[in-house]
């Protein structure tokens, strides 16, 4: 079932099982998808990293994750664009960008105890039901259902990992991680993030001292390396090409800074992908 309309603003929700076209799981189609096994277990294998979901666990993806490999017995997928929430109010947007970027290479999971089952349930029902209406209010029943699921994640994740982010720092933790999934392939500066913020990157690189045990610059290094190992390992791109793609003006430096990072360098890392 799809909501679309001449603003560029999607949704798409479905149910499908093992023997369902599993294309309808690309993740570039839409920014956000958030994936409900109904199955007893599920496995996935998104950006390198495999996961194993059990029933009633949503794992939520953007369109910066790939799925490599998936089994299931049954799913539910809610798919949307930026663009259909844009008017949803702020405090909603943060919760949503909390519940995604809290990690910056794990995908979120969350799993739903038996007595939150039928707040969910409810939230699932209505929308396949709102899905099929025509009328002029169906929009605004579509962005109240949706609202409502990412609040009903948003709290899930933020008991399950137990994040202290209460305080106003974590914040602009989560904030920092948003725009680097948008802007990692063009700009590898602390500063120009720091801009974003309003901070100064030596305030910014105080805060993760003081809540986490990396650097921004670990930050922005582990996403690119994300993407590189990706674009090596399953694409033919040349390695220039992928340099050039991921803001490197010269293919050196991309060179040395990935054998730096994982020990070979790109074309011994693809040569040694082949035998694997």
């Amino acid at each position: 079932m799809i909501y679309e309309n001449n603003t560029s603003e999607l949704l798409k929700v479905r149910e499908i099982t093992k023997t369902s076209n599993t294309k309808s799981f690309d993740t570039t189609s839409t920014d956000i998808t958030f994936v409900w096994n109904r199955g007893t277990s599920m496995k996935i294998a998104v950006n390198e990293i495999s996961y194993k979901l059990l029933e009633n666990d949503i794992i939520i993806l953007t369109n910066h994750h790939t799925i490599e490999d998936v089994v299931f017995e049954s799913i539910r997928l809610i798919k949307f664009n930026l663009p259909f929430i844009n008017h949803i109010d702020n405090e909603v947007g943060k919760s949503l960008k909390g519940a995604l970027f809290f990690n910056v290479t794990n995908a979120p999971i969350l799993s739903i105890e038996e007595n939150e089952l039928d707040a969910f349930e409810y939230s699932w029902d209505i929308f396949c039901m709102e899905m099929k209406s025509r009328d002029n209010l169906q929009y605004e029943m579509l962005q109240s259902i949706l609202k409502r699921i990412i609040i009903l994640c948003a709290r899930k994740l933020t008991k399950e990992v137990a994040i202290t982010s209460v305080k106003r720092e974590s914040d602009i933790l989560r904030e920092f991680k948003f725009l680097v999934e948008n802007y990692f392939s063009k700009h590898h500066d602390v500063a120009f993030y720091a801009s974003k913020l309003n901070k100064s990157p030596k305030t910014l690189s105080n805060l993760f001292s003081s809540l986490c045990d990396r650097t921004p610059m670990d930050i922005i290094h582990e996403r690119i390396m994300v993407h590189a190992r990706r674009q090596i390992y399953h694409t033919t791109k040349s390695i220039k090409e992928i340099a050039y793609d991921l803001g490197y003006e010269d293919i050196q430096t991309f060179s040395r800074f990935f054998k730096n990072k994982e020990g070979l360098s790109p074309n011994q890392y693809r040569e040694k992908s082949r035998f694997v």
